[in-house]
C-alpha cells in the first residue's frame, strides 16, 4: 500500500503537479482501489465518465470564479410565444444588467430564453445528452460557454454548485426534481443558504398551486416544518424576482464552520443594539451562548479567509439549520446595512 502511494506521488511529481497534490493522489489511489476491488465494468465506466464530465465543467466555470451566478430552471417545452418565455428572458436580462452570469441547462424553452436574456457573454450552459430532446436554435447552440453531460447527477451538481441564486419557472418532472433538490439541500444544511425564486407568468397559479399542496399535504402531514416553504419567494414579477436574488447578498456575504461555531460574514458590522435584537428574535437557533460579534477566528486568519469583513458567531443548533435563512434575511435588513 505504501509502495503504491509512493509511486502515485512520484507520478504526480513527474507530471509537474504541485497544487493540492494530496487530493489528486487520493483520486488516483481510489481508482487503483477500484481495480483491486474487481469493480464491475459498468461501475468503472460510470466513475470514469463522471470524473471526465466534472473536469470539463470545472474548466468551463474556472475563468468566472469571481462572478456571481444565478441558475434558471424551467421547461424545455416552453415556446417563444408563451408568456413564461418572456419572463425567463426578462429576469435573466435584469440580473445580467447587474453583472450576474446566468447558468442554464443549455436546452430549448425556458433555458434558451434565459440564455438569450443574459446574452452570450454572461450565459453558461450545462446540457444533457438525451435521445429525443429538441435542440436549442443555432444562436444558443453556437455559444462557446457550454459543456455537455451524459449523467443528470453530474449536470445537476454543476447547475447547483456554481450559483448563488436560483430562479425556477414552471416545468415538468425535471423542473420539479431540480426545485425540490434545492429545497432539500437547504433544509438539511447540505448547501449554504441561497435565494430561491419561483417565478410564474403574470396572474399564473402554477407555483401558488404547489404552495397549497405543500401546506396541506407536506406540512399538514408533518413531513416538513410548517415554515420550510417560507425560504422561497413565489412571484409573477420579474423585478421582485431579480430584487430577491440580488438582495439576499445585500449585507450577508458568506459563512464558515469552525468546529461547532458558525461564522456569518457580513459587509456592515452590526451595532450592540442590533445584536441584542437578533438574539431576542433568533435565540432559539442557538444551542449554547448567544449570537455575538467577533474578530476573525484563528482558522480564518490562518487561511486569510475574508478577513476584511465583520462577523457574527454562534453555536447553531444542528436541528435548526434549515431556519438559518431567516437569520440571514434579518441581517440583510439591519439599519447598519444601509
Amino acid at each position: 500500500m505504501d509502495d503504491v502511494r509512493a509511486r502515485i506521488d512520484a507520478l504526480l511529481k513527474d507530471a509537474g503537479v504541485t497544487a493540492n497534490r494530496a487530493l489528486i493522489a487520493r483520486i488516483l489511489h481510489t481508482g487503483e482501489l477500484l481495480g483491486e476491488d474487481g469493480a464491475d465494468r459498468l461501475d468503472l465506466k460510470i466513475t470514469a465518465a463522471a470524473l471526465e464530465e466534472m473536469r470539463s465543467a470545472f474548466r468551463l466555470f474556472a475563468p468566472y470564479a469571481g462572478v456571481e451566478k444565478v441558475t434558471v430552471f424551467g421547461s424545455a417545452r416552453t415556446k417563444e410565444h408563451d408568456p413564461l418565455y418572456a419572463q425567463a428572458e426578462n429576469v435573466a436580462a435584469a440580473l445580467a444588467a447587474q453583472g450576474w452570469m446566468v447558468v442554464t441547462g443549455a436546452g430549448p424553452g425556458i433555458m434558451q430564453a434565459a440564455a438569450e436574456g443574459a446574452g452570450p457573454d454572461l450565459s453558461i450552459g450545462v446540457s444533457i445528452r438525451l435521445p429525443f430532446e429538441e435542440k436549442p436554435d443555432a444562436m444558443v447552440e453556437a455559444e462557446p460557454n457550454q459543456v455537455t453531460m451524459k449523467y443528470f447527477f453530474t449536470r445537476k451538481l454543476m447547475l447547483v454548485k456554481e450559483s448563488s441564486g436560483f430562479v425556477c419557472l414552471p416545468g415538468g418532472f425535471g423542473t420539479m426534481d431540480e426545485m425540490f433538490e434545492l429545497l432539500t439541500l437547504q433544509q438539511t444544511g447540505k448547501a449554504e443558504p441561497t435565494p430561491i425564486v419561483l417565478l410564474d407568468e403574470v396572474g399564473g397559479s402554477y407555483w401558488s398551486g404547489l404552495r397549497d399542496f405543500v401546506q396541506q399535504h407536506l406540512a399538514g402531514g408533518g413531513y416538513i416544518a410548517a415554515d420550510d416553504f417560507d425560504r422561497v419567494l413565489i412571484t409573477d414579477s420579474v423585478d421582485a424576482a431579480a430584487a430577491e436574488i440580488a438582495g439576499f447578498w445585500r449585507n450577508y456575504d458568506s459563512l464558515r464552520w469552525v468546529g461547532e461555531r458558525l461564522v456569518l460574514r457580513v459587509h456592515h458590522e452590526p451595532t450592540d443594539a442590533e445584536v441584542d435584537d437578533l438574539n431576542a428574535r433568533f435565540g432559539s437557533l442557538v444551542r449554547t451562548g448567544r449570537i455575538q460579534r467577533s474578530e476573525p477566528l484563528a482558522p480564518e486568519r490562518a487561511d486569510g479567509d475574508r478577513l476584511e469583513l465583520a462577523r457574527l458567531v454562534l453555536e447553531l443548533d444542528p436541528h435548526r439549520v434549515g431556519e438559518l435563512h431567516q437569520l440571514i434575511r434579518a441581517i440583510n435588513t439591519l439599519p447598519s446595512a444601509g
